[in-house]
């Protein structure tokens, strides 16, 4: 493929210029990184961008003005490959509405395709290998070195070919209209914030094995590290790891004395010493309870309609070539088969279509 100029865009007055030029483009590739491994509050910190001739980077942390940028994006079709997290990245840190969208990854799944990763669909359709030398890198460092810029224009520079490609096939094999179903209730999903529960956050990987007491400490410690992190804004496991928390409130429960890691600063410390007599003073009437596994009990009936359906995607997932859970999940399937009537909304139509009556 045709090497492309790369700019480096820091100042509004240049990015509009840019988007007055690419007034007649009608598809932009767009991808986006942001810095939730360094930081607590996740920030947009780049922008790349590729046109037909062009890849360009937009530096969203000069301060630039992307009011006549999202206008212009909004009106065009965008190309992502995963939109889900770009586009709330965009929506959270630009202020970013979607018009149209193309999501590759979304496509290469309905085309049956089993290696979905940009990396893999770049070497599948053009034979190139794509670095990994910068996935964790820190993308609100500044100046970005050159392998990061390398690594950050390859998420698009490729985007344009293969989503005329896999439309293509899409189209060759009358699957589009389940593209443009799927593409769109995908891009509705971006539209909500998903919420802490603050009931369940806490409960991290090895909390299960902690007493009802432990998971009070837990709990406390939990919530004394997300503090910690927000007033420094640095990632979670950069105050304390889980596992860390997890030995903590085992040996509080244990009765033994409390050493805190002697590398916290002498005031976290002290905070850290704090929550834990406090959480040790909780009485037991607001220790949290282990949740009861609630099993749904189906009806006879119920069995054998997911029985059914379950055999019938199976059946028809085979036929196409696709994964099963793109025709209908496992969760999907268990809800229809207890209420048929749901399939109208938790179904997309092209997936009725192929699963036919499913009150029988």
């Amino acid at each position: 493929m045709v090497q492309k100029e790369v700019l480096i865009l820091a100042g509004t007055e240049e990015l509009n210029a840019w988007c007055d030029v690419q007034a007649t483009s009608d598809r932009i590739a767009v991808d986006t990184e942001g810095d939730s491994l360094h930081c607590y509050f996740e920030k947009l910190c780049l922008i790349q961008l590729s046109v037909a001739d062009q890849d360009l980077i937009v530096d969203p942390l000069s301060g630039i003005d992307l009011k006549c940028f999202n206008e212009f994006l909004h009106e065009r079709t965008a190309v992502f490959h995963g939109c889900d997290y770009d586009l709330r990245m965009l929506r959270r840190g630009a202020g970013f509405l979607p018009g149209p969208i193309f999501d590759t990854y979304l496509a290469a799944r309905l085309l049956g395709i089993k290696e979905v990763g940009l990396a893999s669909l770049v070497k599948s359709y053009f034979g190139l290998d794509l670095p990994k030398s910068s996935q964790k890198a820190n993308w609100a460092r500044r100046p970005l070195t050159p392998v990061m810029l390398d690594y950050a224009i390859n998420d698009t520079k490729y985007l344009l070919p293969l989503a005329e490609r896999l439309e293509t096939q899409l189209r060759e094999i009358n699957r589009w209209s389940w593209y443009e179903e799927t593409c769109n209730r995908a891009v509705a999903a971006t539209a909500e914030d998903r919420e802490r529960d603050p009931e369940r956050v806490w409960k991290i990987s090895g909390s299960a094995a902690l007493s009802t007491r432990g998971l009070a400490l837990l709990r406390e410690l939990w919530f004394w590290r997300d503090t910690e992190a927000q007033s420094v804004d640095r990632p979670t496991f950069q105050i304390m790891r889980n596992e860390e928390l997890i030995e903590l409130a085992k040996s509080a429960v244990s009765g033994a004395k409390v050493k805190p890691p002697s590398w916290l600063p002498s005031a976290r410390r002290r905070r850290l010493e704090e929550t834990i007599d406090r959480a040790l003073q909780v009485p037991e009437s607001d220790w949290p309870q282990r949740a009861k596994s609630v099993r749904f009990r189906s009806s006879l009936e119920q069995e054998q309609r997911l029985d059914r359906l379950r055999a019938k995607r199976d059946a028809i997932s085979n036929e196409l070539g696709l994964d099963p859970a793109i025709v209908a999940s496992r969760s999907i399937l268990e809800a229809v088969s207890r209420e048929p009537e749901s399939a109208s909304t938790i179904l997309m139509d092209w997936q009725r279509e192929l699963l036919g009556d499913l009150g029988r």
